[in-house]
This record gives structure tokens, C-alpha cells and sequence, in this order.
């Protein structure tokens, strides 16, 4: 029997998303270094906000997030009023989608950007459209020469994943004032904690008009498991997605999470810093054992092999000894292993295989 019921389009053409890998047959307990995690975890301000806040389960959350917005106001020295919160940063992203876009729009997205954003696009109707990027770093040029008139909207990583490699501020600033006026420039800044000196594009959404920045408590504030994130940007944007929200999509233990965690400077501080002297650590060590990464902004290391069947065989000799990386040929780097930055003892191990491994194989 057939059916007449048809989806709308562009549904049918979205890839699903596949997250990193969480285990590893014959292994109990493994060491998952492939979702870009937090090692040390939500901090402990966090866990007692979500354990008080559970007794009021049977309450409704407000659905204004009036608390949250102002924390992240205080904490980043923005308006409250220019702040959207969302169910992780990607509702967010899915609200400009649907709101600025439809049928016969265009968004761009670099060739390395987030997996998220071509099917962002088909949630839409419209057509998602991948620029070139120049030795893994965003090209502004390639992205002001695609854009067409049925661009709306530009979605960038920075810093980038599974790169790890950033837009100086000036060539950030230069693709904003180089866009059309009735064109949407994101900032996704899932990981601009770890990226010293940088505002995570807050400063451009705070003074243009067609700039949106978005950001995550996934990464730095350790609560990927709640999905919780933010946007930022002009008045006028902010209250067409906040029509596109639902009223009650962030719990109240959500709500008080998120606003223990961005008061607690002293956490994100303490994460920043073993992040910093891991990556180095871990960055240093590939490159000694010849394998190419470029210097990360992230809290991950994308490690190029030689080739895809090097990189399989380095892939395999980690999951011997229980240590799941992400492989990325979905992004472009079929010889690619993005590796997440953990503690000490946690990159000292990835560094034992690899070094093993290497050997193994001279």
C-alpha cells in the first residue's frame, strides 16, 4: 500500500549524525578521548546546583531564563537582553536556520565545518553549500566569492573542528564588514574558552547588525550531558529565534547547571590551563614521532597520518589498549585522528601507544 504523505523537502536528503565512538568490544572500561570531553568533568558548583535542583523536579522551569542570561551577561559583559539559550548551541544554530532561511536559500559552510551544518540546512529547505578552506585554516576570501543572492547565512567554526586552527580577529572582521547586509554571519564558538585571547566573536555580534555568535557549557564546563548553550547577538535577531523557542526547552536543572558552572571562574580557569599544557604536551609529542598537526585552539589535536591506512593502523593500535579517538573522513581528513586533549595521565597514555605503535612499525 502506498502512501501519499510526503515529508517536506529537504528532509529526506539529511545524513544522520554519527557522535564519536564510546566503546570498544572485549574492552570494560576504556578511555574515550573522541567527543572532545571535559577529563575533569562539570565542576563541583555545578553537581550541587543539579542535586538541589532535582528536589524541585515537579516544578516548571521559567521560560524567560531570566537568571542564566543574566549570569552569562555578568561573567561576559554582555546585554542580557541580546541572549538566547538553547538545548546545547546546536537549537540554537537549528533556530537561525529556520527562521532566516527556507526553499531556494543557500548557507554556506567551510569544507571542514561542523557535520551539523548541512543537515541544519535541510531542516530548513534550504541548500547547504561547502567552501573551500586553504591548508585547513577558513579562506574569507573563498567564502565572500560563494556568496551568491540566495546566500542568507554564513555558518563558521572558529575555532575550527576537527582543525583546531582559528580566523585571526582582523580576517574574522573582515569577512563580517565583506558579507551583505541582509546575510547572517554565525560565529559558532563551541570552543573559544580554550582559545586564549579571544572573545568568541562577541564583540562583532555586539556591534553588527547581521552577526549571531553561539556558544556551548558542552566543552569547558564539562555538562555535554545536559546540552545546554547560548547565542548572542543584535535585538532584532534574537527575538525572531526567541519566537522559535519553545517556552519550557531548558529543565530547571538545566538552568541551574549552567548558571553554577559560568560563575565558576575558577573551574573554567583550572580547565584552561591543564588543557593548555596538555595539548602542547600532546601536539609536541606527535610531531616527534612525524606525524603533521597544526597548532590546536581546541581542546583536541588533529593528527595526520600519512595516509588512510596508516592512519586505520594507528587507530587500531590505540583501541588495543582501550583508547577510542575519532576518525574523521566525514570531515575531509581521510588521514586524519582528531584526539582530545585529557589529563596528564590520560594524554601520557595516548602518547605511550603511539610511540609503541611507531616503533612497532619501523
Amino acid at each position: 500500500m502506498t502512501s501519499d504523505i510526503r515529508p517536506q523537502p529537504g528532509i529526506l536528503d539529511i545524513a544522520l549524525y554519527v557522535g564519536g565512538q564510546s566503546g570498544i568490544e572485549g574492552h570494560a572500561d576504556v578511555l574515550k578521548l573522541s567527543s572532545n570531553e571535559n577529563p575533569l568533568g562539570p565542576p563541583p558548583s555545578a553537581q550541587a546546583a543539579i542535586h538541589e535542583a532535582v528536589t524541585r523536579a515537579h516544578r516548571y522551569p521559567p521560560t524567560d531564563h531570566a537568571a542564566l542570561r543574566k549570569a552569562i551577561g555578568e561573567v561576559h559583559g554582555l546585554d542580557p537582553d541580546r541572549i538566547l539559550c538553547g538545548v546545547g548551541s546546536d537549537e540554537v544554530l537549528q533556530f537561525v536556520c529556520l527562521g532566516f532561511s527556507g526553499p531556494g536559500d543557500e548557507i554556506l559552510h567551510t569544507e571542514h565545518g561542523f557535520s551539523m551544518y548541512p543537515i541544519l540546512a535541510h531542516m530548513a529547505g534550504a541548500t547547504p553549500v561547502a567552501v573551500p578552506e586553504r591548508d585547513r585554516v577558513v579562506d574569507v576570501d573563498a567564502i565572500l566569492g560563494a556568496v551568491t543572492g540566495k546566500t542568507r547565512i554564513v555558518l563558521l567554526t572558529n575555532p575550527g573542528n576537527p582543525t583546531g586552527t582559528i580566523l585571526p580577529a582582523a580576517e574574522l572582521e573582515r569577512l563580517a564588514d565583506g558579507l551583505p547586509e541582509n546575510v547572517i554571519l554565525v560565529i559558532d564558538a563551541a570552543y573559544a574558552e580554550y582559545a586564549d585571547g579571544y572573545d568568541g566573536g562577541a564583540a562583532l555580534a555586539g556591534s553588527r547588525p547581521n552577526v549571531l555568535m553561539t556558544r556551548t557549557f558542552s566543552k569547558i564546563y564539562g555538562l555535554g550531558g545536559l546540552r545546554i548553550g547560548w547565542g548572542y547577538g543584535p535585538r532584532a535577531l534574537i527575538e525572531v529565534l526567541t519566537r522559535l523557542r519553545q517556552p519550557f526547552n531548558l529543565s530547571g536543572v538545566q538552568l541551574a547547571a549552567a548558571e553554577a558552572a559560568v560563575r565558576d571562574r575558577d573551574w573554567v580557569a583550572t580547565c584552561a590551563a591543564l588543557n593548555a599544557s596538555q595539548r602542547q604536551r600532546l601536539a609536541g609529542a606527535l610531531r616527534q614521532l612525524g606525524l603533521a598537526c597544526d597548532e590546536s585552539h581546541t581542546n583536541f589535536v588533529l593528527a595526520r597520518f600519512a595516509d588512510a591506512d596508516e592512519m586505520a593502523a594507528a587507530d587500531a593500535a590505540l583501541q588495543a589498549r582501550g583508547i577510542i579517538v575519532r576518525r574523521v573522513a566525514g570531515y575531509g581528513f581521510p588521514e586524519g585522528l582528531r584526539i582530545t586533549v585529557g589529563d596528564a595521565e590520560q594524554t601520557g597514555a595516548v602518547i605511550e601507544a603511539l610511540t609503541h605503535w611507531r616503533e612497532g612499525a619501523a
